[in-house]
């Protein structure tokens, strides 16, 4: 069975938590697929195509793992890839619960995908998107937290301000 993941987030940054997964989710996958949502709810930093540019850099080497945009239902952007299993990641029990309502939704909106849950490795179940954010405004090294080029882009971004 060709089992096809789709690991969805803002990845605003792309940390090197997100990319634990990924490497993790790619040998357990025939492929998995980066789904960056636009989330108009939230202003990110980066935009939408940047963070596409991104991941499509940090994972370029692996051979399984395709990057994507996507602005609509989760579950609808999981059909159209041909997705069958969600992936979520789960950092801390704090982020269990929401994790678990979430999954519970998608199962109603789309009861043939499955959500399935990895956690990351010890050194970065404590790493976040808005954590390394707001470290890089503040001028703080990231530099350990996420990929170089990543760290680069976030020194530029903040150097503008």
């Amino acid at each position: 069975m060709n089992i096809i993941a789709i690991y969805p987030g803002t990845f605003d940054p792309v940390t090197n938590g997100h990319l634990d997964l990924i490497a993790r989710a790619a040998k357990i996958y025939n492929e998995v697929i980066v789904a960056i949502a636009e989330n108009k709810g939230k202003t990110p930093l980066f935009s939408l195509s940047e963070r596409v540019a991104l991941v499509e850099a940090t994972t370029h080497d692996f051979t399984n793992v395709r990057v994507i945009g996507f602005d609509n239902l989760l579950v609808d952007c999981a059909k159209q890839q041909g997705a069958n299993v969600i992936l979520r990641g789960l950092r801390a029990v704090s982020d269990f619960e929401y994790e678990f309502q979430l999954a519970g939704m998608n199962r109603r909106l789309s009861p043939e995908l499955e959500t399935m849950f990895l956690t990351p490795a010890e050194q970065y179940e404590f790493i976040s998107s808005s954590m390394i954010r707001e470290i890089a405004r503040l001028k703080g090294d990231v530099g350990i937290f996420v990929p170089d080029i990543v760290h680069q882009q976030l020194i530029a971004k903040f150097s503008q301000e």
